[in-house]
């Protein structure tokens, strides 16, 4: 990453934080970028200047993903705890169909689609996909007792992600 394109970066968070955007991507060539500030207000990003400053000419690409508060698309999705492999074995995964930010609820402060307990039938809402304003409504493809929620509310998720596992009945 060139200086040019470093200071960029550092004006474009500075610019985000002022302004309170919340989430912002930037593809700019093989550059890309996506910069998401989790909970209430922006995170303090001081560490970020000496971050960048300290990165050399042939660093990867995609800063954001060694920042914790910042989410980089490229970025792998969140390891989940290791869970005992015969259990997994008779659990049903329902998968996400799109790429997008996932929701448990159609508002905040409504109660969730969905809770950990609940038994759901084929075709029943289990959660929202934002993409690109567009809220999709994700369906349970199978009948059974919800087990796990495998994201959490407000997470970007990847085409073909879990998002939760299901006891078959």
């Amino acid at each position: 990453m060139k200086a040019e394109e470093t200071q960029e970066l550092k004006e474009l968070i500075e610019f985000l934080k002022e302004n309170k955007i919340g989430e912002f991507e930037l593809e700019r060539g093989d550059l890309k970028v996506r910069i998401r500030f989790v909970g209430e207000g922006a995170p303090d990003l001081s560490h970020l200047a000496h971050l960048l400053a300290s990165q050399a000419p042939a660093a990867s690409p995609v800063i954001p993903a060694a920042i914790p508060a910042v989410h980089a698309s490229a970025a792998a999705p969140s390891a989940q705890p290791p869970a005992d492999a015969s259990e997994d074995a008779s659990l049903h995964i329902v998968k996400s169909p799109i790429v997008g930010t996932f929701y448990e609820s159609p508002s905040p402060g409504s109660p969730a689609f969905a809770k950990i307990g609940d038994r759901v039938e084929t075709g029943q809402v289990l959660c929202i996909v934002e993409a690109m304003k567009l809220m999709n409504e994700i369906e349970s493809d199978a009948a059974g007792e919800i087990v796990k929620r495998l994201v959490q509310n407000g997470q970007p998720v990847e085409y073909g992600q879990p998002l939760f596992a299901l006891r078959i009945s």
